[in-house]
C-alpha cells in the first residue's frame, strides 16, 4: 500500500502531512546525514568524517523558503542518522517534516549560539552564513553534532575542522580586503531579497531589498516606488540579481532607478556542481568578487 500524502501550506509553502514511517524505515543505509539546505550540507561534507554520507533536502539553485517536501524527501530523514538544520526559523517546514516522518535520531542547530539580526517584529534574520565569522561557529556546531554521533572518529573531525576553519579564515582575510579598497561612500547595492544583512554588517556594505529576509511575498508597489527613489538620492551604484529568484523585478528596479545589473549573487542555494559556487566557501568567493568588481566602476 502506498504511503498517503496530504499538503497543506503554511507560509507560502507546502509541508507533508502524513507519510508511513515503517515504509520510509525499511532499508535504511548506516552513517547519513541529512542537512536542511545545500550550503549547510557542504559545510557538512567539509568536516564529515569518512564513510559519512551527507544529503541535502533542498538542493543547489533551490530555494528553501518555498520548499514542498516530497515523499522522496521523507524517506531520506527517516534513514538519517544524523539531521543538520540552519536554525533561526529559515526552515519552518522542518519541525512538521521531521515528525511525520518517523525519524527519532538527533536535530543539530548549525546556527545555536550565535546572535542573530532582529528586525521591528520580533522576526530574525536567518542568514546567518553570510559572515564567514559566524561561519566558524557553524563549522563549531556541525563538528560538535558528528563528533557526538561518531565519538570513534573525533581526532578525523578535529583535524577536519581546523583545516576547514583555517580556509575561512584565509578567506575572509581576503574579503576585507577586496572590499576594503571600494571607498565606503561607494558600498551600497541592491539585492532581490535581504539575504545580505550579515555580510554588509560584517565587511561595510549597505544592502537594500524590495523584499524582507523570506521569499515567499511579493513586495508592494509603494515598497517598489521607495526603492527606486532611495536608488536615485542615495546614487546606488549595482543592482545584483539573486540565483534563486526571479530576475525580472530586479530589472524593473535597475531601469527606473538608472542603476546597471552588477551580476549574480548566491544567497540562500549553492550553485550546480559546475557553476561559480559550488561550495560555501566558492559561493562567498564569489559573491565577495562580483561586490567588488561592481562596486568600483
Amino acid at each position: 500500500m502506498r504511503p498517503i500524502i496530504r499538503r497543506t501550506f503554511c507560509q507560502g509553502c507546502a509541508t507533508l502531512a502524513a507519510l508511513h514511517p515503517l515504509a520510509l524505515k525499511a532499508q535504511a543505509p548506516e552513517q547519513r546525514v541529512v542537512a536542511s539546505f545545500s550550503i549547510l550540507a557542504n559545510m557538512a561534507q567539509e568536516l564529515a568524517p569518512a564513510g559519512v554520507q551527507v544529503i541535502p533536502l533542498v538542493g543547489p539553485d533551490s530555494d528553501a523558503h518555498v520548499y514542498e517536501p516530497s515523499p522522496a524527501d521523507g524517506r531520506r530523514l527517516a534513514q538519517a542518522d544524523l539531521v543538520l538544520i540552519n536554525g533561526l526559523g529559515f526552515e519552518g517546514w522542518i519541525e512538521r517534516m521531521v515528525k511525520v516522518s518517523g525519524y527519532r535520531g538527533p536535530v543539530a542547530v548549525a546556527s545555536r549560539g550565535i546572535q542573530p539580526r532582529s528586525g521591528g517584529h520580533h522576526d530574525v534574520d536567518p542568514h546567518a552564513w553570510q559572515d564567514l565569522a559566524l561561519a566558524r561557529r557553524y563549522a563549531a556546531n556541525i563538528s560538535a553534532a558528528l563528533t557526538q554521533r561518531w565519538p570513534g572518529q573525533r581526532d578525523e573531525i578535529a583535524r577536519r575542522n581546523a583545516d576547514y576553519v583555517a580556509r575561512i579564515d584565509q578567506l575572509d582575510a581576503r574579503v576585507r580586503q577586496w572590499l576594503g579598497a571600494v571607498p565606503r561612500a561607494q558600498r551600497r547595492v541592491i539585492t532581490s531579497h535581504d539575504a545580505f544583512g550579515y555580510l554588509g554588517a560584517a565587511y561595510g556594505v549597505d544592502f537594500l531589498a524590495p523584499q524582507g529576509w523570506t521569499t515567499h511575498s511579493e513586495p508592494s508597489a509603494a515598497a517598489v516606488a521607495r526603492l527606486i527613489r532611495q536608488i536615485k538620492k542615495e546614487r546606488v551604484r549595482a543592482i545584483f540579481v539573486e540565483s534563486i529568484s526571479d530576475p525580472r523585478l530586479v530589472e524593473r528596479i535597475a531601469r527606473e532607478g538608472g542603476a546597471r545589473i552588477g551580476g549574480t549573487l548566491y544567497s540562500d542555494a549553492l550553485s550546480k556542481p559546475d557553476g561559480p559556487a559550488a561550495t560555501y566557501l566558492q559561493l562567498f568567493e564569489h559573491n565577495a568578487r562580483s561586490l567588488a568588481a561592481a562596486l568600483q566602476v
